[in-house]
């Protein structure tokens, strides 16, 4: 045998010798991970919060607070190929009680959280190991059916399981906290209550916000749990209801979070996006294209003609004025509002018998013109209430302040508050407007409202943030101009204004 010979069949054992271990590596890798993820998560009482702790391949290397549904904080903790996500589930309201009444509230806290979270941390590592361990060996053993490779393949973890834990250690940054990066509701966290920096170097000064804070947080949780029953069957058409954002940008951060949480098909705005309509306006519906879901927008007496023309300019809007299109498999119709009050070289008529002529006269064409709707979308209450007896839903705004009436027809008019906060009008009354928004299930086959939800956030300089379950007493209900007896479970709208 010459040189060549021995040269090939080393070549050849050589080969063969490290496509194993390489097929032996990645059985481990992956029996590792699939261990730590089924096995690995924990769970952990941090001072009045329950939270769930878990690792997960990232490259970043990062730790993931997520606070469903307000949003995520993310912390650039190290640098390894593995993250920790910590997930708030649940508020102990006992126990958040007895903390804010505690005097010394403020000076155990910080140990405490301390002191728990790292428990909570010793127990996932611990718990984390042990799982991804008995996944590359199981995975080994059931991939080679040999105990060599199976050991190889746990040795292999532990090896790389050990490296990782070392890098965490060396890249490890602990002023991370102080720098987190916001995502949903909670990117508007440090106009709230300061930045992450001088809460830890002052957090005395912030006692009472974050008191605040966890009262609140403690409060939604308990609204979710005590939601009346509606099995929101998946299938369902998700509609969010918002109106008169008035400029603020507060609006869109709201409306990008509840679209994702709450899994949203489209998305009605009944006007007064924008104060005075003017072209400078214009940029601000630009976020319209954002959303990844149909926007139908119906012109208020704030958006002029150019603001609609925006508008429809938009990836994904619908404009609709004495219009009608079918969206997400809804057919709804749209009415701007006829008057633009921004301009005072114009007079406006704003009589409320002329308002509901108007009204009454584009019902009628409504029953005339246009196929059977699921849904009228206008901006002024007066006006949507002539389409009674026409349609089973109404949705309006204007008034800036939310309100359902389930009217004699049987068609039922949900009168949206302001979901930006009214804008700048917020500093024009003693108390704040809250930003108000809703969720409406309609049913796919039969286009029925069938629950809705409230979201109601505090206002200018406040905090709270609410959740509202409404069940719709008899969805199969008849609608027609004659009364009927049905109830309506949350009262009747309050009288329009002119905002």
């Amino acid at each position: 045998m010459d040189f060549t010979d021995w040269t090939q069949r080393l070549r050849r054992f050589a080969t063969g010798r490290i496509s194993r271990a390489v097929a032996v590596l990645l059985v481990a890798v992956g029996g590792a991970w699939l261990g730590i993820a089924l096995g690995g998560p924990v769970r952990a009482a941090v001072g009045p919060v329950e939270i769930g702790m878990s690792a997960e391949p990232s490259w970043a290397g990062e730790t993931v607070v997520d606070a469903h549904p307000l949003g995520t904080l993310l912390f650039d903790t190290h640098n390894a190929p593995v993250g920790l996500r910590i997930t708030l589930e649940n508020i102990n309201t006992t126990r958040a009680g007895a903390l804010l009444e505690d005097p010394r509230f403020s000076d155990q806290l910080p140990a405490l959280l301390e002191k728990e979270l790292s428990e909570g941390v010793r127990t996932l590592i611990l718990r984390a190991a042990l799982c991804g361990l008995a996944g590359a060996l199981i995975a080994s053993l059931i991939v080679f059916h040999r105990p060599g490779p199976a050991l190889a393949g746990l040795l292999s973890a532990a090896v790389l399981m050990t490296g990782t834990g070392a890098a965490i250690a060396l890249t490890f940054r602990p002023d991370s906290v102080v720098e987190p990066k916001y995502t949903g509701l909670l990117a508007g966290a440090p106009s709230l209550v300061g930045d992450a920096e001088s809460i830890v170097t002052k957090f005395e000064s912030y006692r009472v916000q974050l008191a605040k804070l966890v009262n609140n947080v403690s409060q939604l949780y308990d609204t979710v749990s005590a939601l009346p029953v509606y099995d929101s069957d998946p299938a369902s058409i998700r509609v969010l209801h918002v109106s008169d954002i008035h400029l603020s940008p507060i609006a869109w951060n709201l409306m990008h979070s509840v679209t994702a949480q709450f899994k949203i098909d489209v998305i009605v705005d009944t006007g007064d996006l924008t104060d005075h309509g003017t072209g400078p306006e214009d940029k601000f519906v630009e976020e319209i294209d954002s959303f990844g879901v149909p926007y139908v927008f119906v012109r208020g007496n704030h958006d002029s003609k150019a603001t609609q023309r925006a508008v429809a300019k938009q990836k994904g809007a619908v404009v609709l004025d004495d219009s009608a299109k079918t969206v997400a498999g809804l057919r709804i119709y749209g009415l701007g509002d006829p008057r633009f009050t921004p301009d005072k070289s114009v007079a406006v008529d704003s009589d409320p018998e002329s308002l509901a002529a108007l009204g009454r006269a584009h019902s009628t064409r409504l029953g005339q013109a246009f196929e059977p709707v699921d849904l009228v979308a206008v901006h002024d209450p007066t006006i949507a209430r002539e389409f009674s007896g026409r349609v089973p839903m109404i949705l309006a705004g204007h008034s800036h302040e939310r309100s359902t009436e389930l009217l004699p027809s049987g068609t039922r008019l949900l009168v949206q508050g302001s979901t930006g906060g009214a804008g700048l009008r917020a500093l024009e009354h003693d108390e704040p407007t809250p930003v108000a928004a809703s969720v409406l299930y309609f049913d796919r086959k039969t286009h029925r409202l069938q629950a809705w939800d409230d979201i109601t956030l505090g206002g200018l300089g406040e905090q709270s943030v609410q959740i509202e379950r409404h069940v719709e007493t008899e969805p199969g209900r008849t609608i027609s101009p004659g009364p009927t007896s049905v109830p309506s479970p949350t009262g009747s709208a309050s009288g329009t204004t002119s905002p």
